[in-house]
């Protein structure tokens, strides 16, 4: 009996869907390639560490790596942990650490501050004639952090804000040289001169270019010796490198013109002062609000 074409046809198609013939290729990516950061996105405290070095070190705003850290004025760190170089995934603000608590002191519960506006709504509703109905008042739910703020100061911890920051010290006006002697090398903003290096004699004074406080004192930066780190204002930071010997120490307030380390050469080849500012954890030209001589 002849096979008829059409039935050749039909056997021929469930032949080549058996063998997997012209079957569609569904292409697969690894979304967590694109998901991974680089090696650097962690930091790893060690001795000696600061927040502040942390973000000179690594050329971030020293404001961005307490929001990527939840971390909260006075940015404490610990030996060991794990510093955040690079926004969370969605840039999600972490919540802020609590700020540190003294021994003997009592630290406040999540439930304090809501207690106290349950006391104040109460006593709002004891004022209100029986006749009006009071609106219904939605509690705010604290997080714990805030609660211990609010219980401490009265007022909540908000984080940090480039537009909320003060200006104080650190405009241009007001800086002084921090050291006597022959610019050897000027700020080169495309190249790797981020600042100023100033020619001179071993145990010559460096002087603060301004007003602040000492928030780094160490050699735990690579290539800056014998460093101090000074913060003028939320914007403002200074750097003096290659010290002989360092006469501050860190939380130490300083004035303008204040002797603060001898000049030196550690950490390079020749006796000479490094001397950066950086606005917002990025470099400026220090001859652009240093006098002219």
């Amino acid at each position: 009996m002849p096979v008829r074409p059409a039935l050749l046809a039909l056997l021929a198609g469930l032949m080549l869907t058996a063998c997997g013939g012209n079957r569609p290729v569904v292409p697969v990516s690894d979304r967590s390639v694109s998901m991974r950061q680089p090696e650097s996105a962690i930091r790893t405290v060690v001795h000696g560490d600061t927040l502040y070095s942390i973000a000179w070190e690594s050329g971030r705003d020293y404001h961005d790596l307490a929001t990527w850290n939840g971390l909260a004025p006075p940015y404490t760190i610990a030996l060991g942990q794990q510093i955040r170089l690079y926004p969370p995934p969605n840039n999600i603000a972490l919540p802020t650490s609590p700020p540190p608590v003294s021994v003997g002191e009592k630290k406040a519960g999540p439930s304090s501050a809501n207690m106290h506006a349950t006391k104040l709504l109460n006593t709002v509703k004891k004022t209100v004639p029986t006749r009006v109905v009071p609106l219904a008042v939605k509690l705010p739910k604290l997080a714990p952090t805030a609660a211990v703020a609010i219980a401490k100061s009265g007022k909540p911890v908000r984080p940090a804000s480039r537009g909320s920051r003060s200006k104080g010290a650190g405009a241009k006006s007001g800086w002084v040289w921090p050291a006597s002697g022959k610019v050897l090398k000027n700020f080169d903003e495309n190249g790797a001169g981020k600042g100023l290096d100033i020619g001179g004699s071993k145990g010559q004074p460096i002087q603060a270019a301004a007003a602040g406080r000492v928030v780094y004192r160490g050699s735990g930066l690579r290539g800056y010796g014998q460093l101090i780190i000074v913060k003028h204002s939320d914007e403002y930071l200074s750097a003096y490198a290659h010290n002989d010997r360092i006469y501050v120490k860190e939380g130490d307030t300083v004035k303008t013109g204040q002797k603060i380390a001898a000049m030196g050469d550690s950490g390079t080849d020749h006796v000479m002062l490094h001397f950066e500012i950086r606005r917002n954890g990025k470099p400026v030209d220090p001859l652009k609000y240093l006098p002219k001589r």
